[in-house]
Order: structure tokens, then C-alpha cells, then sequence
């Protein structure tokens, strides 16, 4: 209805204006039409810009805006997980070199311990190889004791037989002793 009111008012002004109204007129072009088509252009256009596109572009900008703030957010995650993965390295050579630290100090602490026993065995080995010596030792003077003993007994018991009739009972002591004597400190 707008353009049918423009152009009732705008018909005796065309004519006013003769020869643009005689171009317009041969092109089919109607003044008033084109003033209410500009009208509802900037109307259309007005609503779409308040009611459409700006929140569109709202929506639009307030994404572009999420994503920036996601990817620098995955930005920062990656420069902390590349600290981070560096980080682990590191406390992993260390752990590397602490137990390098503490099974070297185990092999040595079990070498000394192991030679300390070795000595400790050796010297065991030794004490009893001593003892056994002494026992021997001891065992031969016994044996050679009671040998002697034996033998001056055996002596002493045929010297009595075969001197039996011929010594006084005095000689017979008194060389029995001596002969004691003699086999005791010869041996």
C-alpha cells in the first residue's frame, strides 16, 4: 500500500520534470516504486542487521574467541607437558644415577664383607690347623711318656729279674732309680 501513496503524489512531480520522466516511462522505471523499494530495503535491512546478523555475529565472535582461548589453552598445555616430559628425564637420570650410586656401594660394601669373612674363615682355618698341631704335638709327648714309662718299666722288671740274686735290696732301689732317671732326661 506504501507504493501505491508514493506513487498517487509522486505522478504530478514526474510530470513536472518532462524528459527524466520520459526516460524512466520508455525503462519502465516508476520513481515512487524505487523510493518504496529503497524504503523497505533499509527496513529489511535494519531488522536483519538488529534481529539476524548481529547476534549471529555476536555468536560468530564470541566462538572465534572460545577457539582462541582453546588453543592457547592447548598452547600452554603443551608447553607444560613438554616441562613436564622434560622434568621426568630429568628425575629419571638422577634416579639412574642414584642407583647406579647404590649398587656400586653394594658390590663394595659385599666385596669387603666378603673378604672380611674370607679372612675371618682363614684365620679359623688356621687357629684350628694350630690346635690340631698342638693336639698331635700333645698326643706324641704322651705317647712317648707312656712309652717310656713302659720301656723303663720293661727295663727296670728285667734288670730285677737278672739282678735279682745278685743286688742287695739297697742296690737294687738305688739303681732302679738311677735308670729311671737316665731314660727319663735321654728321651
Amino acid at each position: 500500500m506504501l507504493p501505491l501513496v508514493f506513487a498517487e503524489t509522486a505522478a504530478p512531480a514526474a510530470e513536472a520534470a518532462g524528459g527524466v520522466t520520459k526516460i524512466f516511462t520508455d525503462f519502465g522505471i516508476s520513481v515512487p516504486l524505487i523510493l518504496a523499494q529503497v524504503v523497505s530495503f533499509c527496513v529489511v535491512a535494519f531488522i536483519l542487521w538488529r534481529f539476524a546478523f548481529k547476534p549471529v555475529i555476536a555468536t560468530l565472535d564470541e566462538r572465534q574467541q572460545k577457539i582462541e582461548s582453546g588453543l592457547k589453552y592447548a598452547d600452554e598445555m603443551k608447553a607444560r607437558l613438554d616441562a613436564t616430559q622434560q622434568e621426568s628425564v630429568a628425575i629419571t637420570k638422577n634416579a639412574q644415577l642414584a642407583a647406579a650410586t647404590l649398587i656400586e656401594e653394594a658390590r663394595k660394601a659385599a666385596k669387603d664383607f666378603s673378604e672380611r669373612e674370607q679372612q675371618a674363615a682363614t684365620e679359623r682355618a688356621n687357629d684350628l690347623i694350630a690346635k690340631a698341631q698342638q693336639a698331635i704335638e700333645l698326643e706324641r709327648k704322651k705317647m712317648l711318656a707312656d712309652a717310656r714309662t713302659e720301656i723303663t718299666r720293661l727295663v727296670v722288671a728285667t734288670t730285677q729279674r737278672v739282678l735279682a740274686k745278685e743286688l742287695s735290696e739297697a742296690d737294687r732301689a738305688r739303681y732302679n732309680d738311677s735308670a729311671a732317671r737316665e731314660l727319663t732326661t735321654s728321651v
